[in-house]
């Protein structure tokens, strides 16, 4: 015979859910200010041993390293793994060693990227449709310590694009100038209909000033870039499978039929590039996406294959 559990009066439900979420908002504070720079990792940890019931104590650890800037999922799970330490596991319940083990790994971090202030160029390509350019408008609106080269092109602008933001929507006598007076990076005719460029000027300056530089690029234009600059690292983005590389084209309904088949035809081919590239990042995730790249651009880190 089941047993008869007594069931909570109405209030004490209400008043549960509102500490569960008065107590999820409070933890989402924490991890902000983590992301916004407003605590360091240091001082929450230190302030999970010390009250291990508290708010800090009570945040999972997964959760508090992917709140640290430059750290993403797949990073997230490869240091947990070498600490040794559970997904399920809160700040306030590790054990001596793993806490240990944490604070030592988070400062030598610290100490590893205050001592790391030269200059990156990183360029991210990969086939159509895959997301490059969305991928990059996240990184332009949550990281603005990157410096994000803006391209010029001469194709129409789409819904939503901004001149100056997006691309530099110039006409094919402007781009011709900038060709002839060497004032491009790279350039390339793209899906043989319109011509891409990476102006030289910005991305020369923001190097010499010590600032990473991150160039969202078509795979010609990658290769371009690899023989002027040697030292750039290359990032391919891939699609989650080739399914979802089909639902993307066809579903931003920005090329006709005819044009979509084609684009997916070259698609393949741009694909099989991506032995060429130094890194891998697969956009099952536009943030999460955006946050591997961001993290590659300290590239003291093992390369993030998939």
């Amino acid at each position: 015979m089941a047993e008869n559990r007594p069931t909570p009066p109405d209030v004490d439900r209400v008043a549960a859910s509102r500490a569960a979420v008065t107590a999820r908002r409070a933890r989402a504070g924490v991890k902000g200010q983590i992301a916004q720079g407003k605590r360091t990792a240091l001082d929450v940890l230190s302030t999970a041993t010390e009250s291990p019931e508290g708010v800090e104590g009570r945040l999972r650890v997964t959760e508090f390293l992917i709140s640290i800037p430059a750290i993403g999922v797949t990073k997230m799970h490869r240091i947990m793994e070498k600490l040794e330490i559970s997904p399920s596991k809160r700040l306030g319940g590790l054990g001596k060693h793993q806490r240990d083990r944490l604070r030592d790994f988070l400062t030598t971090r610290t100490s590893s990227r205050r001592g790391d202030s030269s200059a990156k160029l990183v360029v991210l390509a990969g086939p159509t449709a895959v997301g490059k350019g969305t991928v990059a408008g996240y990184i332009r609106q949550h990281y603005p310590g990157v410096h994000l080269s803006v391209s010029a092109t001469t194709r129409a602008p789409r819904p939503g694009e901004i001149d100056g933001v997006s691309y530099f929507f110039i006409d094919d006598a402007e781009f011709d100038r900038m060709v002839e007076a060497g004032a491009l990076l790279e350039w390339a005719t793209v899906h043989n209909a319109y011509r891409y460029g990476t102006p030289r000027g910005p991305v020369s300056e923001a190097l010499s000033q010590g600032n990473s530089v991150l160039l969202e690029i078509d795979i010609q234009g990658a290769r371009s870039v690899r023989r002027a600059m040697p030292e750039a690292r290359l990032v391919f983005l891939l699609p989650p499978s080739w399914d979802e590389l089909v639902r993307r084209l066809i579903g931003r309904d920005t090329e006709a039929p005819a044009e979509q088949a084609r684009r997916l035809e070259t698609a393949k081919l741009e694909l099989a590039a991506q032995g060429e590239f130094d890194y891998r990042v697969v956009n099952h995730d536009v943030g999460e996406a955006a946050r591997e790249v961001v993290d590659l651009m300290n590239l003291r880190t093992a390369p993030l294959l998939p």
